[in-house]
């Protein structure tokens, strides 16, 4: 079991924690240093920092490399099996990024970049990957990268990605009524501007993930829902999160899910970190959506709450659910 230690060999602090999401905690004081044991069960990466003093002012470990996230510099542990994904150095079609402002529900148009691989013209069918956060997934997840490694090998036809952010990400990715009218109206007018002769992939991590399924679920265009460790708040079983002001509204919006129904042409893929604190969301909604008769594919991988996680999880489930919705170009 991996040991995370800090020196302060003249006890500077009172006090040090480690930030590691729920495998976090106390650290003990021992020998001129500060240790957490954490076992590695179910995580092959841990991107982590120091906590030091009563502040929790944020220290990163001196000898392990660091990652970039959403919440600043973090250490990283890697375990000695954890290898990354191979199309990463894998030969890969380029492409451009365009901006679009795209007809809304909101007080303002709503503006994406759209990610085209090189060769597909604007007046050319093809696909559409709809990606929710589309920043994280572009610069931390390198979906582009993905995409045109995929495309290079010919395991996946040529395909638009749309890059969608959110200037008010809890408010929008909570079950707005407004934002998903938003989406609908965008995809119709993408619809228009560049064709396409197959189902509507959306795709989204936390609550970028609950919107997706929440979108895919309320429009028939959509074929392939891709949610990465989706914020699916269950007030049965979920208090961490109950303080958070548009809990009651995601919990409404959870419980309407299981009572959909049932769509044979969309395709539902899930994913989330088996030692999460979203797992047991995930689980619980995955399994009664199974057992009410979706198609439903879900997998656990063996890392936490972040965009690594996520970049390293796209492969094999989202290839093989747009093979499946897309097979009939390509």
């Amino acid at each position: 079991m991996p040991t995370f230690r800090l020196p302060d060999p003249d006890r500077r602090w009172s006090q040090v924690s480690l930030d590691a999401g729920p495998v976090g905690g106390p650290c003990r004081f021992v020998d001129g240093g500060w240790e957490r044991t954490v076992s590695p069960d179910g995580i092959q990466r841990l991107e982590f920092a120091f906590g030091v003093g009563r502040r929790g002012r944020r220290v990163l470990h001196p000898d392990y490399d660091v990652v970039e996230t959403d919440f600043g510099p973090r250490s990283v542990w890697h375990r000695s099996d954890y290898r990354e994904p191979g199309w990463l150095s894998a030969p890969a079609t380029p492409g451009r990024l365009t901006t679009l402002e795209l007809p809304s529900a909101l007080a303002a148009p709503l503006a994406v970049r759209m990610w085209t691989p090189s060769g597909l013209r604007s007046r050319d069918p093809a696909p559409v990957l709809w990606c929710h956060d589309g920043s994280g997934y572009l610069d931390h997840a390198r979906i582009d990268r993905w995409a045109g490694s995929h495309i290079a090998a010919g395991t996946l036809p040529a395909f638009r990605i749309v890059l969608a952010d959110a200037p008010r990400r809890m408010q929008w990715y909570s079950g707005s009524p407004g934002y998903l009218r938003t989406v609908r109206r965008a995809l119709g007018a993408l619809q228009e501007r560049f064709p396409s002769d197959a189902p509507v992939a959306v795709a989204g991590a936390s609550l970028g993930g609950l919107t997706s399924m929440l979108v895919g679920m309320r429009d028939p265009r959509v074929g392939v829902v891709f949610s990465q460790s989706g914020s699916f708040f269950d007030a049965r079983i979920d208090k961490s999160d109950n303080a958070f002001r548009w809990f009651d509204r995601i919990t409404r919006e959870v419980a309407g899910i299981s009572a959909t129904t049932v769509r044979n042409d969309l395709h539902i893929g899930m994913v989330c970190g088996a030692r999460e604190g979203n797992e047991r969301l995930n689980t619980r909604l995955a399994l009664g959506l199974m057992n009410s008769g979706w198609d439903v594919a879900y997998e656990r991988f063996n890392d936490l709450h972040n965009w690594t996680a996520w970049r390293d999880s796209l492969d094999p489930m989202l290839p093989n659910l747009l093979r499946e919705a897309w097979s009939a170009v390509g």
